[in-house]
C-alpha cells in the first residue's frame, strides 16, 4: 500500500475477536527473526483496524481511519493492534495541526535548548549537562520534548531538529569554555532514528573541527535498544565518533535489555540510571539493590554512572555511598534556559569556594 505499509482486507469474520486473532497471527510471524547474509535481522509492526461499514461506508475514509488507528498502535509502543475509535478523528486533527505548526517551528527557529546540570557526586563540581530542547510555540508557549519528538521521528523531521540542536550546542559549549571551564562536557540526545541518515551525524566531525570545538566536549546519549542488535552502519558511526573524541552514554538505563556486557564491545563511557529506580531508593530494597549492582558492574567495565531523576537528600547520599559517580533531578536543578543556567553555575562555584 505504501512503501513500508501493507493492507489486509478481511470479509469472513463473525465477531472483533476474529480480527483480534489474526492481528496476533500477523504481529507473531512478522516477530520472528529472518537472516540476510550471515546475519539476523528483526522487525515488528503496528497495526491499525477499522470495520467496515460500523465505523464508516466510505472507502477513503475506512483507510483514513485504519492509519490512524496504526499510529495510535505505534504511539502506544509498537509491535500491537489497535481498534478504530471515534476519539481518533479529534486526535488525528490535532496530530495535523502539530505537523504543520513543527515545519513551520524549523522554518521560524522556535526551538530553545535548556541545559540540566550533570553533578559529581563525591566532589560537587559540576562540569557537565545535558542539553534538552523546548519549542517556542507563538501561541502555545513553552512544549516540552515528550510532546513532538516522536512525530518529528515519525513524519521525518527528527534529523532537521537533530541538527538544529547540535549546532546550537557548539555555540553554548564554545561560551561555557571560554567563561566557566574548558573540561565542561554537554550530553546531547540522539534518536535512533538519525543513524538512518548516518552521513549527518558523521558531519557533526567536521563541525566539531570548524568551531574549533574537542570532540570529547560532546556525549551522545542513545537508548540501549539501539545497540541490541545494531546494523553495520549503527557500529560505523558511533566507531567514527569515538575517533573523532566524541563520547557515549546509554540513556534510561534498566527500563530495556539492561546488559552491561554487550555495552563494554562499543566502549560506552557512561550509563544513566533510569529515574524510576532513583525515585524509589530506599536503604536495601530492590531499587537500592539493583542500582548498587548496576553501579558495580559498570565501574568494573571501565564505565562511569550517572543517576537521573534524584530529588532528595537521602537518595544522593545512598547514591553517593555506592560510589556512583553522578547525579542529575530536581534536587540539583531544573533544566533552565542558557542564560539561567550560566548563572547557576557561577552561584554554585562561588558557594563551593565559600565552603
Amino acid at each position: 500500500f505504501g512503501g513500508d505499509e501493507f493492507m489486509v482486507i478481511m470479509s469472513d469474520f463473525d465477531n472483533e475477536q476474529a480480527l483480534e486473532k489474526t492481528s496476533q497471527k500477523i504481529l507473531a510471524e512478522i516477530k520472528k527473526p529472518f537472516q540476510i547474509g550471515g546475519e539476523l535481522f528483526y522487525i515488528s509492526a503496528s497495526i491499525g483496524l477499522t470495520i467496515y461499514p460500523n465505523d464508516t461506508s466510505n472507502p477513503e475514509a475506512l483507510i483514513s481511519y485504519a492509519d490512524q488507528a496504526m499510529y495510535e498502535a505505534k504511539k502506544l509502543g509498537r509491535n500491537r493492534f489497535q481498534f478504530f475509535k471515534a476519539s481518533m478523528q479529534s486526535d488525528s486533527t490535532k496530530r495535523l495541526e502539530l505537523t504543520n505548526d513543527l515545519r513551520n517551528a524549523i522554518a521560524h527557529q522556535q526551538f530553545e535548548l535548556y541545559y540540566q546540570p550533570i553533578i559529581s557526586l563525591s566532589t560537587q563540581e559540576i562540569l557537565k549537562a545535558e542539553a534538552l530542547i523546548r519549542w517556542n510555540h507563538p501561541v502555545k508557549g513553552l512544549i516540552s520534548p515528550i510532546e513532538f519528538i516522536s512525530l518529528a521521528e515519525e513524519i521525518g523531521l527528527i534529523d532537521e531538529i537533530g541538527a538544529w540542536v547540535f549546532n546550537q550546542t557548539l555555540r553554548d559549549i564554545k561560551h561555557i569554555h571560554t567563561q566557566y571551564s574548558t573540561e565542561f562536557q554537554i550530553s546531547v540526545n540522539v534518536s535512533p532514528n538519525q543513524f538512518l541518515k548516518s552521513e549527518r551525524l558523521l558531519a557533526w566531525k567536521a563541525l566539531l573541527a570548524n568551531q574549533g570545538v574537542a570532540g570529547r566536549a560532546i556525549c551522545i546519549e542513545i537508548t540501549e535498544g539501539l545497540l541490541l542488535q545494531p546494523s553495520v552502519n549503527v557500529v560505523n558511526t558511533i566507531s567514527d565518533l569515538r575517533e573523532a573524541g566524541v563520547q557515549f552514554s546509554i540513556d534510561d538505563f534498566g527500563t530495556g535489555y539492561s546488559a552491561l556486557a554487550y555495552l563494554n564491545k562499543f566502549d560506552i563511557e557512561y550509563v544513566k540510571i533510569d529515574q524510576s529506580f532513583t525515585q524509589n531508593l530506599q536503604p536495601n530494597n530492590y531499587d537500592a539493590i539493583l542500582c548498587e549492582a548496576i553501579i558495580s558492574m559498570a565501574h568494573k567495565l571501565g564505565m562511569k554512572v550517572i543517576a537521573e531523576g534524584i530529588e532528595t537528600e537521602a537518595q544522593k547520599n545512598l547514591l553517593n555511598s555506592f560510589a556512583c559517580d553522578y547525579g542529575q533531578g530536581y534536587l540539583i536543578s531544573r533544566p533552565k534556559s542558557f542564560n539561567d543556567f550560566m548563572q547557576f553555575l557561577f552561584e554554585m562555584r562561588s558557594k563551593q569556594s565559600l565552603n
